[in-house]
């Protein structure tokens, strides 16, 4: 090469280096992002559904459908990303705590603490199924990962660079109070980090020892009148009772007192001192708490309580029922399942005590790592409490037999009853059980039509429609709960379709074959305000290329 040539061209490489190190990340969490098989592996081949039968288990109609997906939960996540976009309230997960002791596997291989690149490695499996996580997640969705000491301040670097906008606080909780041995101290606990979105109330209150507070706001530096003018209102007493509340009075009035006399009735006002301040709720919020205000006899004479049974949730938790190795954890599985095929399971109360605050009667809660199954058991527990409707999402492999041999038969003790633990097991629900499989990635014709076959198991997920109506050749029905789906795997039963949805009082979401995006619509014109279509496989297909590229 010429000198000049040379010279323009080592010129460039340092321009194109230079340029590099500008687009590098200059804050945050940076590893070896190590390549992983099961990821590899889709580029390939696309994982679909298939559904074991005979490890269904039905309780009855009306009930809660809950899924457990045996596999690998990278590609559960990826079928979760067609069947599940946004439709799902909580994920609570317990991953691996690469501890060095070799208590994971990557790429079939365990990861001990010599491994070099052992942090690159959890951290590349955690990221590719957070950010396939994240896409499933309601926009108030929450997120809880349980976590030890070893990975805990990376996996917050993680989270917060995958949730810039929500807010991660970390729970301890006493799990051993016996300890773990540290080179330097004794671990007691471990943590749940909570991934919360920047909305109000959206962890919920906990019951807490009755107490009793003033009612009017005494503290801070915004407790008069004129920082909230719509908490200014007189209460009504009489007889010692709250009978109602006035209104919100035009700035330029004033009361004359604090309590101000009318007759056998008192008008209460939030003034201390002479000074005018509010009460802690709004005029047009307060209704809702009125069985909780009293008015109790003061040295200033009568004035109004709130009795508190509420109370925000500490970030410090211990409970001998939180003991992961105690009644309710190791000791719980044993009973239930028999042998010892999964060790230190979470505590069931430490899950229900999570899910009691995050999720709602009937949320959608995943679970990804689910190992023993605590998650979906905690899940049937808070429904019997009050009387839910939550329904879970399992995903484990099926190594040592943990899919088969523990979750599922802890799933159906749950759901069928357990004679040593009545109060939390006997909860009828039904269980759908599914296992990953695979079908060509190459974009051929017949690989359509074959992935068209082998989604009938996602399609019947995404709609919550699992019993079968009637099946021909080219068409499938399935009924659910609120709808209907028809599955045209041929278009020459488009007509066949047509004449049993005729016959079915009810709404429909039907999916045709088509080799392209072809809208179907003037086929179905004389249905179209029962039916609901949705071409297929060309769905499926853009969420696998956006996933696997």
């Amino acid at each position: 090469m010429p000198k000049k040539n040379y010279q323009d061209w080592e010129k460039q490489t340092l321009i194109d280096e230079i340029h590099s190190l500008g687009k590098r990340k200059k804050y945050g969490l940076v590893w070896e992002d190590k390549p992983e098989e099961v990821v590899d592996r889709c580029r390939e081949k696309f994982p679909v559904l298939e559904e074991v039968k005979s490890l269904a288990i039905k309780a009855g109609s009306g009930l809660p459908t809950h899924l457990l997906i045996e596999g690998d939960n990278y590609h559960a996540l990826s079928v979760l990303n067609y069947t599940h976009p946004g439709k799902v309230d909580v994920i609570y997960i317990d991953p691996p705590y690469n501890t060095g002791a070799k208590d994971w596997t990557y790429n079939n291989r365990f990861v001990d603490k010599n491994d070099g690149y052992r942090h690159s490695k959890w951290l590349s499996m955690m990221h590719h199924r957070l950010a396939l996580a994240k896409k499933l997640l309601k926009k108030d969705g929450v997120l809880i990962c349980a976590i030890d000491e070893n990975e805990k301040p990376r996996l917050e670097l993680l989270l917060e660079e995958l949730f810039p906008n929500n807010v991660l606080t970390s729970v301890a909780i006493v799990h051993n109070p016996q300890g773990v041995q540290g080179d330097h101290f004794s671990y007691t606990h471990e943590y749940a980090i909570f991934v919360t979105p920047k909305i109000k109330g959206r962890i919920s209150k906990i019951d807490v020892e009755p107490r009793t507070e003033i009612f009017r706001d005494d503290t801070g530096n915004n407790y008069k009148r004129t920082n909230a003018r719509n908490c200014f209102y007189p209460i009504y007493v009489r007889d010692g009772g709250i009978v109602g509340f006035g209104d919100v009075p035009k700035d330029e009035f004033h009361p004359s007192a604090r309590v101000v006399e009318s007759g056998g009735d008192k008008e209460i006002w939030p003034i201390r001192d002479g000074v005018e301040r509010k009460w802690r709720y709004a005029r047009q919020s307060v209704d809702k708490i009125r069985g909780e205000l009293i008015v109790k006899s003061t040295k200033r004479g009568d004035d109004v309580f709130q009795i508190k049974t509420k109370g925000t949730p500490k970030t410090v938790w211990s409970d001998p029922r939180y003991h992961a190795g105690g009644k309710y954890g190791t000791k719980l599985l044993r009973a239930i399942v028999g042998g010892e095929k999964f060790d230190y399971p979470k505590s069931l109360f430490s899950v229900l005590d999570v899910l009691r605050i995050s999720t709602r009667e009937n949320s959608v809660i995943l679970d990804f790592f689910a190992g023993s199954g605590t998650t979906g058991h905690a899940v049937a527990v808070l429904n019997k409490e009050d009387g839910g409707r939550r329904r879970f999402i399992l995903c484990t492999n099926n190594e040592n037999g943990i899919a088969r041999e523990v979750c599922h038969p802890r799933i159906k003790a749950v759901i069928k009853g357990h004679s040593g633990y009545p109060d939390i097991t006997g909860i009828p629900s039904n269980l759908r059980y599914f296992k990953t499989a695979f079908v060509p990635a190459r974009p051929t014709d017949k690989n359509k039509a074959l992935l068209t076959r082998k989604a009938t198991e996602m399609l019947c997920i995404r709609e919550n429609t699992f019993e079968p109506v009637t099946e021909t050749a080219g068409c499938k029905i399935f009924r659910g709960e609120a709808r209907y789906t028809g599955i045209v795997y041929d278009q020459s039963a488009i007509g066949g379709l047509k004449k049993a949805m005729a016959k079915i009082d009810g709404e429909f979401s039907v999916y045709v074959f088509s080799l392209g995006d072809e809208d179907f619509s003037e086929l179905f014109a004389d249905v179209k305000n029962k039916a609901t279509l949705r071409p297929i496989p060309g769905a499926i297909l853009r969420v696998y290329r956006r996933i696997f590229g």
